[in-house]
């Protein structure tokens, strides 16, 4: 929803400060708006992987109240910064990203991006143009702005300190070049998870010491994955992508665990508090019905990134797929070249499995169906001579063409 421009500046601010779970602070950014009017946003990312999720999300959407009310919104693309990598969270060092893989990361950003945002009204920068260029002099200048103490203080750092486990200097370099982008952006407000505050008031002090007014730091908290316990993130394999096929989207999304609902109905879809506090509230008396508020959970936020229409489809083929167990209308399709002996070796063909090992693995599983019907030993011979559908658990579907005469 579109934000109120007529907006009293404290209005703005609480309304922009709802749903954060830091603001440092909301005087300041009510001040601010009143003050100076059109602030400078900055939120940064590195291109550490490929695709942007409903994690990201979070601050996307916070974002976009920024660009509705019409403030200035800046992505940061860390590409500098990602040859460091983010220590935050770690309790081991981050394996370095080459320069190649950041530049193939950065292409589809903007795209993902515009999935929220609307791309007209965004600035994109890269902090490789101020850090690549800055001087050893002048990092020797910000580095004696904060001590090894103070680095410290952060939970990650502390407690591999206290762990014996090595930190490497160039991880401490990461706050430090994260807090000078503030300072190259002039940023009147940064936004991230809340894992980042620590880097966000690193920024205040280098801003003041650059006579700059300190910016205001807006933490969202942080979406945990589809397993309801670690933060969303694709190396973890729990995440729902922003540029997923809405089928994909909604299947991924019915896997979350029922106590997961609320939460994600706050930080996904975007309702508000008390509406997500009535619903916990009904769940825990057993007054709705868990798969029913899932469902209705994941359309609106299928709806978000697809639109109300292909939510709705989306639905409908998993209630037609996974709940009834149909096929679906249409299906990719794969043609034989040569008779094959196995079951196994058409589930590698057709792309259901990676390899014979895996196609076994999900045959001795009881997840692989042949016109609906399972298949319970690996070793079954391919005996079809007419098209039939293949299936791998419930939403993946193969045509099987059989070869040409």
């Amino acid at each position: 929803m579109a934000a109120d421009m007529t907006k009293t500046p404290a209005a703005q601010a609480a309304s922009l400060a709802d749903g954060c779970a830091d603001v440092v602070s909301l005087d300041e950014l009510e001040a601010r708006i009143a003050r100076k009017g059109r602030l400078t946003i900055k939120f940064g990312v590195d291109p550490s992987g490929s695709e942007l999720h409903l994690g990201h999300a979070v601050v996307l959407h916070k974002m976009r109240e920024f660009q509705d009310f019409g403030h200035r919104v800046i992505l940061l693309i860390g590409d500098f910064t990602a040859l460091i990598g983010d220590p935050t969270g770690r309790n081991e060092q981050r394996k370095p990203i080459s320069r190649e893989q950041i530049e193939a990361n950065m292409r589809t950003y903007r795209e993902q991006a515009g999935r929220v945002l609307d791309l007209e009204r965004l600035e994109i920068m890269y902090n490789s143009s101020w850090l690549r260029p800055l001087g050893f002099d002048e990092l020797l200048r910000l580095t004696s702005q904060v001590t090894v103490a103070r680095m410290l203080e952060r939970n990650d750092f502390a407690k591999r300190y206290a762990a014996g486990l090595p930190i490497s200097l160039h991880e401490l370099l990461y706050p430090v070049a994260q807090a000078y982008d503030s300072v190259a952006m002039e940023a009147d407000v940064e936004l991230g998870g809340t894992e980042q505050l620590f880097n966000f008031m690193l920024a205040r002090a280098f801003q003041e010491h650059a006579d700059q007014p300190p910016q205001i730091c807006m933490t969202s908290p942080i979406l945990e994955g589809l397993d309801g316990e670690r933060r969303m993130g694709k190396s973890l394999g729990n995440y729902v992508s922003l540029v997923e096929p809405a089928e994909q989207q909604f299947g991924k999304l019915m896997s979350l665990p029922d106590a997961m609902i609320p939460r994600y109905a706050r930080l996904a879809a975007f309702r508000s508090q008390a509406a997500c506090r009535e619903l916990g509230a009904l769940l825990a008396a057993g007054t709705a019905e868990p798969m029913a508020a899932k469902k209705e959970l994941a359309e609106d936020i299928v709806a978000l990134y697809h639109g109300r229409e292909d939510a709705r489809a989306a639905r409908e083929y998993f209630e037609r797929t996974v709940q009834r167990r149909e096929a679906p209308a249409e299906m990719p399709e794969f043609r034989l070249t040569t008779v094959p002996r196995r079951l196994v070796d058409v589930l590698v063909s057709a792309g259901l499995a990676q390899s014979k090992r895996e196609a076994e693995r999900l045959v001795a599983g009881g997840g692989v169906r042949l016109n609906g019907e399972q298949i319970g030993e690996a070793s079954a011979l391919w005996q079809a001579r007419e098209p039939v559908v293949l299936s791998v658990g419930s939403r993946r579907f193969v045509k099987v063409l059989p070869v040409l005469p």
